[in-house]
């Protein structure tokens, strides 16, 4: 079984189809049944943020585990697979790994080093786990990649390569001042109480906003995301929860709206903020698009190259994408800024049209996306970056020792079988034996036994940890004659042991 990995992101797809292929939380849990029903698949795990969405599988045959997988995203996504495909990239094996430990660091978020992905990879590997569709293999991927993700905001500065999309989006609202200058005195909404509308409504109490209101669905949630913004030592933020339909009457009192909601529909329409401001929509002047383009991503498979030609030949002239994406971004409406709009939702919250608006400033994902294009790469993340490929070999190493673990116990279960019955057929022939000389002879025996398979035991686990190793663990059960059913309960046995797993 070989890992595999389809998905797509806001490196290689537009805001737009991101939108239209998130996942709702029943969505993922169907997603992740189905894949597992599907022939080529044994685990699966998916990793959906508001700027990606990743099925993460064991699979037994590549190419039809690329076909499937596709097949399964663009049918739980509702986009079409036609559609879909030239936005998917795929990693497989040790790429894959490196993929996911690469994500875990921030090193392929939107805003370099945000560490919100670490929680987002936990909730995951909790879904697969609950569902009971991240087994072995998974489980270990998903737990290695938390490690290695806190390993590298422990051992060096990628924290100082970005910031949360929270703080970024709003020093771009601010554009150019300082942040904290510019929100203090502020009057906030944020709607939501998700974890990052959570971050979002602290992140404007620290900056010292006047006021932050919540709005939320569920009033409850509000009720408590106000009370923990009540108990912070490092703020004296007035906070108050209100109802959805109370949004409307805030509007009009508010400088700055965060929004964050699940909501699949937009939550903000360009009529409703027109209407807060006093100002009619039509009569404002629509500002020109600009036409921007991003660069292109660093290394991203194309997918369509599997798909299409479906060899491994044609796979492997499948090179990173190196033509830049054009991304058309509306241009703000011009004068003082009455109403700063921040959108982090996925789809998006917001009305994009607001920024026809005189006096709103809009901020969302693709504009986020836009200006973390050009931020500067620290020396930390060339640091992370080598924590990562040696994270990816020790894991590769660990998971090819471990192939050819229940293959080592199984011969020595074998042996000690072997052992088990001399000393059997010696109490048949020699009866008269007393307890200790037994006992000797069985120790003896035990000795030669331990000694003859120390070295060819050790010696397969060393090979096997190297690249190239997995055979090492076949010619050792073809040597040994050893029965593929005993192997396979080994591993089961270890698969089903609880502790197994846990940090």
């Amino acid at each position: 079984m070989s890992l595999l990995v389809v998905g797509l992101s806001h490196r290689s797809a537009p805001v737009s189809v991101l939108e239209r292929a998130s996942l709702a939380a029943d969505t993922q849990a169907k997603l992740l049944q189905d894949t597992l029903a599907a022939e080529p698949a044994t685990e699966a795990a998916v990793l959906a943020t508001c700027n990606r969405i990743e099925l993460y599988a064991d699979v037994d045959k590549f190419h039809a585990g690329v076909a499937e997988l596709s097949t399964l995203l663009a049918q739980h996504s509702g986009v079409g697979l036609e559609e879909l495909t030239p936005y998917l990239y795929v990693h497989y094996e040790d790429r894959a790994v490196h993929h996911l430990f690469s994500v875990a660091c921030g090193l392929d978020s939107m805003v370099v080093g945000e560490g919100q992905i670490l929680g987002q990879i936990k909730d995951a590997l909790a879904r697969g786990q609950e569902l009971h569709t991240a087994g072995r293999l998974l489980n270990d991927l998903f737990q290695q990649a938390l490690r290695v993700g806190k390993r590298a905001h422990s051992e060096t500065g990628i924290d100082r390569a970005g910031q949360s999309l929270v703080t970024f989006g709003l020093q771009q609202l601010a554009a150019g001042a300082d942040p904290e200058c510019w929100a203090r005195g502020k009057r906030a909404l944020v709607i939501g109480a998700g974890s990052m509308s959570s971050l979002a409504a602290a992140t404007l109490a620290r900056t010292g906003c006047a006021e932050v209101v919540v709005a939320n669905r569920t009033r409850s949630r509000a009720d408590r995301l106000v009370e923990i913004l009540q108990q912070g030592d490092d703020t004296a933020v007035r906070a108050r929860a209100v109802e959805m339909s109370a949004v409307g009457d805030e509007l009009t009192r508010a400088d700055v709206v965060v929004s964050c909601t699940g909501s699949t529909g937009l939550v903000l329409t360009a009529d409703a903020l027109a209407d807060a401001l006093g100002v009619t929509l039509d009569a404002a002047p629509e500002a020109p698009a600009v036409t921007a383009v991003a660069p292109a991503p660093d290394d991203v498979d194309q997918h369509a190259a599997w798909v299409e030609n479906g060899s491994a030949a044609s796979a492997a002239h499948a090179g990173p994408v190196t033509a830049p994406r054009r991304v058309t971004v509306p241009a703000q409406s011009t004068g003082p800024v009455r109403l700063a709009l921040l959108d982090l939702a996925m789809p998006r919250d917001i009305d994009g049209a607001a920024h026809r608006i005189a006096g709103v400033r809009l901020v969302d994902i693709e504009s986020l996306a836009e200006s973390s294009a050009d931020a500067p790469m620290a020396a930390d993340v060339d640091r992370v970056r080598t924590i990562v490929s040696d994270e990816v070999a020790a894991f590769g190493a660990a998971q090819r020792a471990a192939h050819v673990a229940p293959t080592v116990v199984a011969l020595r279960t074998m042996a000690a079988d072997v052992v088990a019955g001399e000393i059997a057929r010696l109490d048949g022939r020699l009866p008269d034996l007393d307890e200790k000389q037994r006992a000797e002879i069985t120790q003896t025996v035990r000795r030669v036994v331990d000694k003859l398979l120390h070295a060819p035991t050790v010696r397969v686990k060393q090979l096997a940890s190297e690249p190239g190793g997995a055979g090492y663990a076949d010619a050792l059960r073809e040597l040994f004659d050893l029965d593929p059913q005993t192997v396979a309960a080994v591993s089961r046995a270890d698969l089903n042991d609880p502790n197994r797993g846990r940090s």
